[in-house]
């Protein structure tokens, strides 16, 4: 396919260099990053999207995705499809979607997990809303970046899939995070700690996929003295939009309002800025109850 790619950062530029290495004509842009081997240069998101069967977004938040979007949509020829793999708010979700809709373009929201590893790996999943037609002629892009991609029904289902799982995650993190300070406390071994969670009804992917605890478990950021594979900015942005979006819902998420506290104290008056999302763990090991 010919594809236009809009936003080559740490996520994107994976994710186009693997289209561009599958055969895809991939054509990039981004205000800051060069683009990855493999991938043309365009001056401008609509020279990158002009004639493109799929463009695909990859931006930091709903804003930047409505004014790419107000730019891209009048340049995409007409039955194409906008791909936005951001992870945004719902309403700007369902926003653009309405807006590439009445342009007679098809639209996706499919926001991912997996992190850089996932990215660079080709093993990402797609939390996809939208169109089955626009599903159907994104399938084969998602296979060459992914693993899964699960259609979550229409426009917004997929930012809405996307903002319940990190709340989940979010929550598990922290918790597992407090157990092995708590264990530590008790006496326990962390490596015993770990053999009895991990294949008890404690276990969860915090546990055994992403251990915050060093030379535990398989290897993961802990091991690498947390620097992010998901840093704790973007979980503090993803529990941010969750509540966001609980509110709007009138829905009751208490675990989740508190770990959105918890990662805003962490991340913008402790040291989590710039850390992994697990780096948690040396937080707690420190404090006390009264700290």
């Amino acid at each position: 396919m010919k594809i236009g790619f809009i936003g080559l950062g740490n996520m994107g530029a994976p994710m186009a260099a693997n289209l561009a290495a599958a055969g895809h004509a991939v054509t990039g842009f981004d205000t800051v990053a060069a683009p990855p081997a493999g991938v043309a240069q365009a001056a401008s998101a609509a020279e990158a999207a002009a004639g493109a069967e799929v463009v695909i977004t990859m931006l930091p938040n709903g804003a930047i995705l409505k004014a790419v979007a107000g730019d891209v949509i009048p340049a995409m020829q007409l039955g194409a499809v906008l791909l936005d793999c951001s992870t945004v708010d719902v309403a700007s979700a369902r926003e653009v979607a309405a807006m590439a809709e009445a342009a007679g373009l098809g639209a996706l929201d499919a926001p991912v997990s997996g992190g850089v590893g996932g990215a660079a790996a080709g093993t990402l999943t797609f939390m996809v809303g939208g169109g089955a037609a626009a599903f159907a002629t994104a399938k084969p892009l998602f296979e060459v970046m992914g693993q899964k991609a699960v259609h979550c029904g229409p426009a917004g289902n997929g930012q809405a899939a996307k903002i319940c799982n990190n709340m989940i995650l979010g929550v598990t993190m922290i918790a597992t995070c407090e157990a092995f300070a708590l264990a530590d406390k008790l006496g326990l071994d962390r490596q015993a700690m770990y053999d009895v969670v991990s294949t008890s009804s404690g276990q969860s992917w915090s546990m055994t996929t992403y251990c915050p605890a060093p030379g535990v478990g398989p290897k993961s950021p802990s091991d690498n003295g947390y620097r992010p594979g998901f840093a704790a900015d973007l979980m503090l942005k993803d529990l941010r939009l969750s509540q966001a979006a609980a509110e709007g819902a009138d829905a009751d998420t208490p675990m989740g309002a508190l770990a959105a506290a918890l990662y805003a104290r962490f991340v913008e008056e402790e040291d989590g800025a710039g850390r992994d999302f697990s780096a948690m763990l040396p937080r707690f090991e420190t404090r006390t109850r009264e700290s």
